[in-house]
């Protein structure tokens, strides 16, 4: 980042003697660079602004300088997707454990927790997990903080053998019901 600062050669005045200042030009101000550390804190959002007291511009005639405010981009995570303080992630089952039920283990912003999933549960179902989401700005109530929803999509394997042919043949026969009949019904 690029700052000004109080020239050092005429103390912020513009002038050396008679004649302007030969380092600032007669300006008062001499820019240089400068690296400023700044503490983000948790559950910022894009486009949130951050100060940082007397770390701007140099103030005139060698005044105290001004605060430097940092405007927040927030990169997009590779599969959580922010809604507020929620986030929502999309969790892929496998046909056995969406049909039967399982406890799978679900990646959260700290460690991962195990999430039960009830037998039956469709693709599309959403599962809420309380207080996984985005922080709680600093200062506020820990109950602040955002939950984790968690999208269920069933993934379908690949059937690589005539074994695992047979036996979906064999399931599809003992739950014969036409899951599209709902629409027809109006017909």
């Amino acid at each position: 980042m690029v700052f000004t600062g109080t020239c050092e050669s005429c103390q912020g005045t513009g002038r050396v003697t008679t004649q302007p200042c030969r380092t600032c030009g007669g300006a008062g101000l001499q820019p240089r660079s400068e690296v400023v550390t700044v503490s983000v804190p948790a559950g910022v959002e894009s486009g949130d602004r951050i100060a940082v007291p007397g770390r701007g511009h140099a103030g005139a005639c060698g005044g105290p300088a001004g605060d430097l405010y940092v405007t927040v981009d927030v990169i997009p995570h590779p599969f959580f997707r922010r809604s507020g303080r929620d986030l929502r992630l999309t969790l892929p089952l496998a046909v056995h454990e969406a049909a039967l039920g399982a406890r799978v283990e679900v990646p959260t912003l700290g460690d991962p927790v195990r999430l039960k999933i009830p037998a039956g549960t469709p693709s599309g179902r959403t599962l809420r997990i309380r207080g996984e989401g985005v922080p709680s700005p600093a200062g506020a109530q820990p109950e602040a903080a955002g939950d984790l929803l968690v999208e269920i999509q069933v993934v379908l394997p690949p059937v690589r053998d005539e074994r695992s042919k047979q036996l979906l043949r064999e399931f599809g026969e003992l739950n014969s019901e036409n899951v599209r009949a709902f629409l027809f019904e109006g017909e």
